[in-house]
């Protein structure tokens, strides 16, 4: 096991009707921004919820925060917090809000420049505002950790960031409010979860970090088995509350620590969407078995050990037959695993391959993924 420092102050409000208790964890006299999507919240009533807690203090809204969340985007919401004076961030939404949350957060205190330093060269990121979040899309595993993506549309660039900073105060999990989620999204959250969870499993690491590898197994299995029941049965609290528990552990840190970690399913698929606006989880579903063939020999007892642990395959052809099981789990999840799924083909892959040679990246937890590997891992995905 390699060496490792963990920290993760973020506190957890679980269950049903949990959202009331907000109240407590703001502080008094806070201004307060809301931020949340396209509305989605309104309809199931969770805004409601979130207005109702938010009594006794001054609030504003900001809205239209995309699934996708634009840096654009981000700075109007800048703008407003430094014309309001508002010193206390809600997320009230998935994954992608609270993402864009955690860079206003950052964006609206940075005084280095451009706040797009944060993400384009690494700049640090030195005050942010406190925040918390209500979170209604579980997927991304943002309300427990402190990084987040923004894509800045007028340059076609999706990147990642993260700082000690911003890590939410407070993330309210309430299964209910996931009862209303269109089954698309059900789907993208698992898919999102279970890739995850590949990133930090998935590497040529052999079992040297035993906990760890139970750990990671452990949120697999869930995610397998109570996915397609989602998919059935929306409003089963037992279902909802194991899903949204899950997505939460496949990216709090815990099972990152001491293990190398891999990522470059994500920066291949952050590319696809930023060029083609794909959903996040369908880029995923499409590279991750990609990444899982072509390097399958450094991957090798990883992937024998997911077959036998997640999906009781064993024997002849082990790899490639798990490898076949993960791309029809993300199917039957309703989430299709090829570019021509979506209409892209050759002209896609010489413009993904072409971005990310001009960066200079060699992905993966070998950094072994060059230009050249990543045009194969995603020409077998055609």
């Amino acid at each position: 096991m390699e060496n490792f420092s963990m920290v993760n102050p973020v506190k957890i409000i679980f269950g049903k009707d949990t959202i009331a208790q907000i109240a407590n964890e703001i502080p008094q006299g806070s201004k307060v921004l809301m931020t949340y999507g396209g509305g989605s919240i309104k309809k199931n009533g969770v805004y409601d919820q979130a207005v109702n807690a938010l009594k006794g203090f001054e609030f504003h809204e900001f809205s239209g925060i995309e699934p996708n969340p634009h840096y654009e985007t981000c700075m109007k919401a800048v703008a407003l917090i430094k014309e309001k004076g508002i010193d206390f961030i809600l997320a009230v939404g998935g994954g992608s809000v609270l993402d864009a949350t955690k860079f206003i957060a950052a964006a609206t205190c940075f005084q280095d420049g451009d706040p797009w330093l944060i993400l384009a060269k690494g700049a640090k990121v030195k005050k942010a505002l406190p925040f918390g979040d209500i979170i209604t899309l579980p997927a991304t595993g943002s309300e427990m950790n402190s990084g987040g993506v923004i894509t800045r549309a007028e340059t076609q660039e999706k990147l990642a960031f993260s700082s000690p900073l911003t890590f939410p105060k407070f993330s309210v999990l309430d299964p209910t409010t996931t009862y209303s989620m269109p089954v698309r999204q059900i789907g993208n959250g698992v898919v999102d979860a279970f890739v995850h969870v590949m990133e930090q499993y998935l590497t040529y690491n052999e079992g040297d970090s035993l906990l760890q590898d139970y750990m990671a197994e452990g949120i697999v299995k869930t995610l397998v088995a109570e996915g397609p029941k989602a998919l059935k049965d929306p409003t089963d609290y037992d279902v909802r509350s194991n899903l949204m528990w899950a997505s939460t552990w496949a990216l709090n840190g815990w099972i990152a620590c001491g293990v190398p970690e891999d990522w470059a399913t994500h920066m291949i698929g952050h590319e696809i969407t930023a060029f083609f606006g794909l959903d996040h989880a369908q880029t995923l579903a499409i590279v991750l078995p990609g990444v899982m063939t072509v390097l399958k020999e450094q991957k090798s007892k990883k992937i024998q050990r997911l077959g036998k642990e997640v999906f009781g395959i064993e024997g002849a052809d082990a790899i490639a037959k798990t490898i076949k099981a993960v791309e029809l789990f993300f199917e039957e999840m309703g989430v299709k695993t090829h570019l021509s799924d979506y209409g892209l083909g050759d002209e896609a892959i010489d413009k993904v391959v072409n971005r990310l040679a001009e960066r200079g990246w060699k992905l993966g937890e070998c950094h072994n993924i060059a230009p050249e590997v990543i045009r194969e891992i995603l020409t077998i995905r055609k």
